[in-house]
């Protein structure tokens, strides 16, 4: 009787937790400004704020003690979890960029090409590597001033 009874409490205990497979579906979680490498390489020093705001949007943040500072944050959760999170800071002097700080930076000329050498013939393919797709590019085979 008495294992019966510890076999019934130990079921109930169990049901009382539900297996993970069987949870709530958890969406994804897009929140702030996406600042892409392309976004990132068309900005220049001495550009105004404004046409930073073009090419990138409007800051996520910015600082009123800092006027000449502005902060894109995105994050993206799948599931409850963080699994992309990005941040780019631009820095003005006297109403003209001056810098560009963080986690995305500007793409390599040329860069484009080489990964679609590398797209078109098969990333990792044996015998292939990203030093020889960029070679073989047509980009790369021009000479430095007329790319």
């Amino acid at each position: 009787m008495r294992v019966a009874l510890l076999a019934f409490l130990a079921l109930i205990l169990a049901a009382c937790s539900a297996p993970s497979w069987l949870s709530a579906h958890k969406i994804e979680v897009q929140q702030g400004n996406f600042v892409s490498q392309d976004m990132v390489a068309k900005l220049k020093p001495g550009m105004s704020k404004s046409q930073v705001r073009f090419a990138l949007g409007t800051p996520l943040l910015t600082d009123p003690f800092h006027q000449d500072r502005w902060d894109y944050v995105y994050v993206m959760q799948r599931g409850g979890k963080v699994r992309e999170k990005r941040t780019v800071t631009v820095v003005f002097v006297d109403d003209k960029l001056h810098r560009v700080e963080g986690d995305v930076v500007a793409a390599a000329p040329g860069a484009e090409a080489a990964a679609a050498a590398i797209s078109r013939n098969g990333a990792g393919a044996p015998g292939q590597d990203a030093e020889k797709a960029a070679e073989s590019s047509p980009a790369a085979s021009q000479p430095p001033g007329q790319q």
